[in-house]
């Protein structure tokens, strides 16, 4: 029985870290888009304020990736 509940957490503790691993990925890529702009001062599109808004209400961890946007203002476009 105890092997079983051992079983069950590292399948949930793996899941867990998947999502985790997923989200910083996409949350990377979205910044990658971003800077591909061959600009010197890449430009945040509205469609780019409403993806951090939502990831950042979905991943709580979401500040640990931010390259591009400052934390602040996600916070400030919410």
């Amino acid at each position: 029985m105890e092997t079983i509940i051992l079983l069950i957490f590292v399948f949930i503790l793996s899941i867990s870290m998947r999502r985790n691993l997923l989200l910083e990925n996409l949350a990377l890529r979205q910044q990658l888009a971003i800077m591909k702009h061959n600009v010197k001062r890449p430009t945040i599109r509205i469609r780019d304020r409403i993806f951090w808004v939502l990831f950042s209400r979905v991943w709580k961890d979401w500040k640990s990736v931010l390259i591009v946007v400052k934390p602040e203002t996600v916070i400030r476009w919410q």
